[in-house]
């Protein structure tokens, strides 16, 4: 299976959109929900997933081969898989480690079979030709074993802003990423840089 993308457009409240990229399909995964806020309670307005078509939708973008629908039950599979995610990237973020119960979904999700991979060019098809949310959902839940079970785990950082919770996969060669956006977070560190070194 080729590697999916990474990143996603978000809203300000001001209206304003800018592009956040996690760095990790897992974590892109993660902030179709409440990821990065209070996750003690449940907050509509950072849902993205509100019916089986928006999960099918969020996963044939990201993984071509999955047909393009999905179930009740996978609605609630992936919310389940999303929230352990997200919670234990924001653990992971703050130098603590995973509730077990956390770790054990993430666990469950990665044991069922993922979307196998496929030679082109062949006369005939063996199995399916398209893969189930499941099998998607099974993806994500891997790479997040691979993102939470490694030395990566170490550059999953919170946002540096003040004002910012989120949190992202420090991918950059120097290891050294400050901000969730440099569109964002970055330019308004840097205004306020400017601003205090003219004012002084």
């Amino acid at each position: 299976m080729s590697e999916a993308k990474t990143g996603q457009w978000f809203t300000a409240t001001d209206g304003r959109q800018w592009w956040f990229d996690s760095g990790s399909t897992a974590l892109d995964f993660a902030y179709t929900g409440a990821m990065g806020y209070d996750l003690s309670f449940y907050d509509p307005a950072w849902e993205d997933l509100h019916s089986p078509e928006d999960l099918a939708a969020w996963l044939t973008d990201r993984f071509p081969s999955v047909e393009g629908s999905a179930t009740d039950r996978d609605l609630v599979d992936a919310r389940a898989l999303r929230a352990a995610i997200a919670r234990v990237a924001t653990s992971a973020s703050r130098g603590q480690g995973p509730a077990a119960d956390d770790v054990d979904v993430i666990n469950l999700f990665a044991a069922t079979p993922d979307i196998p991979p496929r030679l082109a060019g062949g006369t005939r098809q063996a199995g399916r030709s398209t893969a189930r949310p499941g099998q998607a959902l099974a993806e994500l839940a891997r790479e997040a074993v691979e993102l939470f079970g490694s030395e990566t785990v170490g550059r999953i950082r919170e946002c540096s802003a003040d004002d910012c919770a989120l949190v992202y996969l420090d991918d950059s060669r120097s290891n050294n990423r400050r901000w969730c956006s440099m569109q964002r977070c970055g330019n308004r560190a840097k205004v306020r840089a400017h601003r205090a070194k003219v004012g002084a």
